[in-house]
């Protein structure tokens, strides 16, 4: 696996104002991607939620395996946290599920200020996540409008701001905050194969590479039939990949680069087929919904 690392400095202002700003939230509506779960969460979140209740949205779900989707929603539910698989982009009901789930969450203590005669409040939430989950898609579709900028890159949302999405639910929208070191290189290299990583200062070749190897580990057989290659050794997928799609360089040989860049894109696009790269397991459920 090759070694990556990405933590510009506007992460780390926004790190600490994330945590200065939890005081003033009830929850966390945490975005992450469903093709990839465990590897896009910020383990840093954890110790700044403080215990708050928190939600996790699994995005892009068009785009990942539907049953192992399903089987992440269980892995990390718990006591004080709920998981949802949405499609944020185009589930019409996309809204009226995370007010409902969110409302759900916090109905305990709802109900106490209700019993003390007090009208309980809009849910004040923090709309957190990685880079290009698509926490900034899911905020615009609850608030009806386009409240958060959004693009297809990583790096986009640079400072924390209240959006009122709902009578009953308002949002914190913060920026996509990475972690200085990751765990392991596994979860660097899934993180920026999928466009969480800013690609300027990847070596995108080896990252493909090493996608490559997970995506025939997991699906044996796809990438061969997709690219109609007998190839399993990543580097020659690449040269299958040039063949197949006529990239080559000056006096015929493969261009494994532009090779690894069509991977990468299609990989991202969903056009390899609904793929999700992570498989739950007991350790990962308990790292992941505390």
């Amino acid at each position: 696996m090759v070694k990556v690392q990405w933590y510009p400095g506007h992460m780390e202002k926004a790190r600490r104002e994330m945590t200065e700003k939890l005081k003033a939230v009830d929850m966390i509506i945490e975005v992450r991607d469903a093709r990839i779960p465990a590897a896009s969460t910020n383990p840093m979140l954890n110790q700044m939620a403080q215990g708050k209740p928190r939600l996790i949205i699994l995005s892009k779900t068009d785009m990942a395996d539907p049953v192992m989707t399903e089987k992440w929603e269980k892995a990390l539910r718990s006591d004080t946290c709920e998981c949802m698989a949405l499609d944020v982009l185009n589930d019409p009901r996309c809204k009226k599920k995370i007010v409902a789930a969110s409302l759900q969450l916090m109905e305990e203590r709802r109900q106490k200020q209700r019993a003390r005669g007090i009208k309980p409040r809009a849910v004040r939430a923090m709309a957190a996540g990685i880079p290009n989950v698509g926490k900034s898609t899911m905020i615009n579709r609850v608030a009806g409008r386009k409240s958060a900028k959004t693009e297809d890159r990583p790096g986009v949302t640079r400072s924390l701001t209240w959006i009122h999405a709902d009578p009953d639910l308002e949002l914190l929208d913060t920026p996509g905050v990475l972690w200085p070191k990751f765990d392991d290189e596994k979860t660097g290299s899934l993180l920026a194969a999928l466009g969480s990583i800013n690609d300027n200062i990847l070596d995108r070749k080896m990252i493909a590479m090493d996608t490559i190897r997970i995506v025939q580990e997991l699906y044996p057989g796809l990438l061969e039939g997709i690219y109609e290659s007998g190839e399993v050794n990543p580097n020659g997928m690449l040269k299958a990949i040039c063949s197949r799609r006529g990239l080559v360089l000056a006096g015929g040989e493969a261009d494994t680069k532009r090779a690894a860049d069509l991977f990468l894109h299609e990989l991202r696009k969903g056009r390899l087929g609904k793929l999700t790269l992570e498989k739950p397991d007991d350790e990962t459920e308990e790292n992941m919904s505390e």
